[in-house]
């Protein structure tokens, strides 16, 4: 199928996007990368009367470190995280879960904050940002905001953006040494949306855990943080008995839904398997 009719905008600064937002809301979108937005569009699925194109708006492609954060502009592309940009275990967790997203065409066109507005319960970057609870910048006529991960994510597809504004940046928090993290995934085929995928950070003090943050996509309507693996984590040290141990805290705290990828035990179970691999 083709898309409905609309009307093309191309902006060439963010006052002019914020105003096309400000007079059209609802009935405009942003196109950044397409790659969500334009497949929906030729099923009809998303039906916009206007688009804005944000391709010659300078600004949002910068990775930059911000303060204490990793600063990474809405229009980055996924291909741009596959090498790490800054020494240290966040870049390095970037660039594994970069290497999950869709396919290389996909990855050449899409964009980092594309894939967080667009919200699908199953995305890595959406995983990684509930997981490090990550902060959003958004924009409007009316001003700037931030919204933290765990407020942005309010069910499949939907989130706490106003139609108004547009995403900006997310801000990662900047991981140490002292931190160790690991990500892994299992999707029916490569470059499928995962069925299941957990994200982990954890901070070492003198041999054992001080911090912990383990993450799962595909199990909700939203990426969640399982709070309870995580505390079973603290005060232990990293190796087989707590990793053990936190895994089947994890695939016990889960409720996910039954669907045509698996049941509702299937998935607790790969919550299992998947927080064990990435916590070794």
């Amino acid at each position: 199928m083709k898309p409905a009719a609309f009307r093309y905008e191309r902006p060439h600064d963010v006052a002019e996007v914020l105003d096309l937002l400000a007079e059209n809301g609802d009935e405009a979108k942003i196109l950044a990368g397409g790659q969500s937005l334009v497949p929906m569009m030729n099923f009809r699925l998303a039906r916009p009367e206007v688009i804005i194109d944000i391709g010659a708006v300078p600004g949002f492609g910068e990775v930059a470190m911000y303060g204490e954060h990793l600063k990474i502009g809405t229009r980055v592309r996924h291909v741009d995280l596959e090498r790490p940009r800054f020494k240290g275990p966040l870049s390095s967790l970037l660039a594994v879960a970069a290497r999950h997203v869709g396919h290389i065409p996909i990855r050449l066109r899409g964009t980092f904050g594309g894939s967080i507005a667009h919200a699908d319960p199953a995305a890595e970057w959406c995983l990684l940002a509930r997981t490090l609870d990550a902060d959003v910048a958004v924009a409007s006529a009316r001003g700037e905001r931030v919204i933290t991960a765990a407020d942005l994510f309010q069910s499949a597809f939907i989130t706490s953006i106003d139609d108004d504004e547009m995403l900006t940046e997310v801000r990662l928090p900047w991981l140490d040494a002292d931190w160790k993290t690991g990500f892994s995934e299992f999707s029916r085929r490569a470059g499928d949306f995962a069925v299941v995928a957990v994200a982990s950070a954890v901070r070492l003090a003198d041999g054992r855990i001080a911090e912990a943050r383990i993450g799962a996509a595909g199990v909700g309507a939203t990426p969640v943080r399982l709070t309870g693996a995580e505390s079973a984590l603290l005060g232990q040290p990293l190796g087989t008995d707590a990793i053990e141990a936190a895994s089947e805290v994890a695939g016990d705290e889960i409720d996910p839904r039954s669907d045509i990828h698996g049941s509702a035990e299937y998935r607790r179970d790969l919550v299992r398997a998947l927080a064990r691999r990435a916590l070794s």
